[in-house]
């Protein structure tokens, strides 16, 4: 799944052009390495993402096309 998508629907950012925005500006990491919004997301991999002063550190758990809003904290665990 994209990277974009990911943080869409698992709502770590609210909506996809901002996650591409994010993405775009160098705010966004997958293993320590900085990510394009179009980088492919698998389980396992560990997701920074850089909000001003606070950073997001967490560890996919799991992918899905759609979940539901109190469902989607299951896609992931915090680091």
């Amino acid at each position: 799944m994209r990277l974009d998508k990911y943080l869409k629907v698992s709502r770590l950012i609210k909506r996809r052009t901002i996650a591409n925005e994010a993405c775009d500006s160098g705010r966004v990491y997958i293993n320590d390495k900085q990510a394009k919004a179009s980088a492919d997301v698998k389980v396992g991999d560990v997701i920074e993402i850089k909000f001003g002063t606070r950073d997001v550190k967490v560890k996919v758990t799991s992918i899905a096309e759609t979940v539901k809003k109190d469902e989607a904290a299951s896609m992931y665990e915090e680091v």
